[in-house]
C-alpha cells in the first residue's frame, strides 16, 4: 500500500497537480467530443445542425449526471475506506459502482430510443431542426452506456491512484473522434449521423482501455475478477456522497431544456428567431464548458486526497487541498471571463459562418451571459470538497441554488419583462449570489474542521 500512502504524506501543492492535472485534461477531453462535433457540423450542415446539437445536449448531461454521480460516490467511498484501512470493504464501492452506471446507462439509452420525438420537442426542437436532433441521437443513443462507464472507470482510476492512464483512455478516444469526424461528416457525406458515429466508436474504444485495467491493473485492492454486484446498502453510500455532483448535473439539464425553450419563444418574438438564439446558446453552454471542466477536474482531483486524509483524521491536509484548489479554480476563471470578453465573435466564427445578427446575439451572449463566469469555479470545487468528507447535502444546495432556484426564475422574470435579451442578465444575477453563498458555505466547513483538530 506504499502508493497510496502519498495521498496522506506527500506535500499537498504537489499532489493536488499530481492527480489534478489528468482530471482537467481528461475533463477537457470528455468536453472536447461536443465541441468537434458541433465544429464539423456548423461547417458541414450550418447553423441548424448546431441547434440539432444543443436540443440533443441534455441528455449527454443525463448521461454525466448518471457518471458522476456513480463514479465520485464510488471513489469517495472507496478512498475513505482505504484511509480508514478497511480494505475488504472498498472493493465492493468499485463493484457496485460500475454495475449501477451500466444498469443506469442501458435504460436511459432505452427509454431515449422509445420516446426519442417527444423528448426531442420537450429539450426545445422546432420543426425545422427536429429532423438534424433525430439524426444524431439516433446514433448517439447506442453510446450512452459506454459514455457513462467511461466517466465512470476514469474516476475510478484517479481513485486507484493513477490519474494519468485515465487521461490517456480519455486522449484516445478524443483523438479518434477528431480523426474520424471529417471523414464521415465530408467524404462519406453522412452529416449528423456521420459525427455521431464518430462519437460512438470513439468511447468504445476509451471504453475498452478503462475495463483492461480495472480487470487487470487495478492495484488498491485484489477486486478478485468479481465486477457485477448491486447491494442496496453499498448503492445507498454511493448515492449518498455522488448525489451532489449528480444533482448539479440534473440541475443543469433543466436549465438547459427551460433556457432552450425561453429561447426558443422569446427570440421567435425577436428579429432573431428562434433558431439563432437556440444555436448560439448552445455554442456559449459548451465553450463554457470546456472552462467549467477544469475546475470539475480540479474537483475531481482533491477527491482521493481529501477522502483519504479525512478518512485517517488528518484534518489540516483536508482543509489545505481545499484551499489550494479553490487558489487554482478562481485563477482559471479569470482567464475564461478575459477570452470570453475579448474573443467572442473569434470563437462562434469557429462553429461555421452565419448572418449579422447571429453574430450580434452571440457576442452579447458571451459578454453579458457569461460575465460572472470568474467567480463560477469557486462552486464544483466546493461541491467536490463537501462530497469527499461525506457533506453531500450541502453540495446539493449549491447546486440546486444557481441552477434551479435563482437561474430559472430569474430567467423568466427578466424575459417576461424584457424579451430575449433580458435572458441574458439572468445568469450573471445567479452567478453572483450563488457565489456569495458558496463561499459562506466553505468557510463555515473549514472552520469546523478545524475545531476537529
Amino acid at each position: 500500500m506504499e502508493d497510496r500512502n502519498i495521498l496522506g504524506t506527500e506535500e499537498i501543492p504537489k499532489l493536488l497537480m499530481q492527480f489534478a492535472v489528468p482530471s482537467i485534461l481528461a475533463m477537457i477531453i470528455s468536453a472536447l467530443y461536443n465541441i468537434v462535433d458541433q465544429i464539423f457540423i456548423g461547417n458541414s450542415v450550418g447553423i441548424l445542425g448546431n441547434a440539432a446539437t444543443n436540443v440533443a445536449f441534455p441528455l449527454t448531461t443525463v448521461c454525466v449526471a448518471i457518471a458522476l454521480t456513480c463514479g465520485i460516490g464510488a471513489a469517495a467511498n472507496f478512498n475513505i475506506c482505504l484511509g480508514e484501512g478497511r480494505y475488504d470493504e472498498s472493493k465492493h464501492y468499485i463493484r457496485n459502482g460500475l454495475t449501477l452506471a451500466a444498469t443506469l446507462g442501458i435504460i436511459l439509452a432505452i427509454i431515449t430510443r422509445v420516446f426519442m420525438k417527444e423528448i426531442l420537442t420537450a429539450f426545445g426542437a422546432t420543426d425545422e431542426i427536429m429532423k438534424y436532433a433525430v439524426e444524431y441521437i439516433s446514433v448517439t443513443s447506442l453510446g450512452f452506456v459506454f459514455l457513462i462507464l467511461v466517466n465512470v472507470g476514469s474516476t475510478l482510476i484517479r481513485a486507484d491512484g493513477t490519474p494519468k492512464y485515465s487521461m490517456y483512455a480519455m486522449a484516445v478516444g478524443a483523438i479518434v473522434n477528431i480523426f474520424l469526424d471529417p471523414i464521415f461528416i465530408f467524404v462519406f457525406d453522412m452529416g449528423m449521423r456521420g459525427a455521431a458515429l464518430a462519437t460512438v466508436l470513439s468511447q468504445i474504444i476509451s471504453f475498452i482501455m478503462v475495463i483492461y485495467y480495472i480487470k487487470n491493473k487495478f492495484k488498491s485492492v485484489d477486486l478478485e475478477n468479481k465486477f457485477i454486484e448491486l447491494d442496496f446498502r453499498h448503492v445507498s453510500q454511493i448515492a449518498r456522497l455522488g448525489s451532489a455532483s449528480g444533482f448539479n448535473q440534473v440541475a443543469m439539464l433543466v436549465v438547459q431544456v427551460v433556457l432552450n425553450n425561453f429561447f426558443r419563444y422569446y427570440g421567435g418574438l425577436s428579429e432573431y428567431g428562434s433558431n439563432i438564439p437556440l444555436a448560439a446558446i448552445g455554442i456559449v453552454m459548451k465553450v463554457n464548458m470546456i472552462f467549467f471542466s477544469i475546475n470539475i477536474g480540479l474537483s475531481q482531483g482533491l477527491q482521493p486526497i481529501a477522502s483519504f486524509n479525512y478518512g485517517a483524521r488528518k484534518y489540516q491536509r483536508v482543509i489545505d487541498v481545499y484551499v489550494e484548489a479553490v487558489k487554482k479554480a478562481v485563477l482559471v476563471s479569470l482567464i475564461s471571463f478575459a477570452i470570453f470578453q475579448l474573443f467572442p465573435r473569434q470563437i462562434l466564427a469557429l462553429f461555421g459562418g452565419g448572418e449579422e445578427l447571429y453574430y450580434e446575439f452571440g457576442v452579447k451572449l458571451f459578454r453579458i451571459f457569461l460575465f460572472f463566469v470568474f467567480l463560477v469555479g469557486i462552486q464544483p470545487v466546493t461541491m467536490g470538497f463537501l462530497s469527499s468528507i461525506g457533506l453531500a447535502k450541502k453540495g446539493i444546495v449549491i447546486a440546486l441554488l444557481r441552477q434551479v432556484i435563482l437561474l430559472i426564475p430569474l430567467s423568466y422574470i427578466f424575459a417576461k419583462n424584457f424579451g430575449v435579451n433580458g435572458l441574458l442578465y439572468a445568469a450573471p444575477t445567479s452567478d453572483l449570489i450563488t457565489a456569495i453563498i458558496t463561499i459562506i458555505i466553505g468557510y463555515n466547513v473549514v472552520k469546523s474542521l478545524k475545531l476537529k483538530m
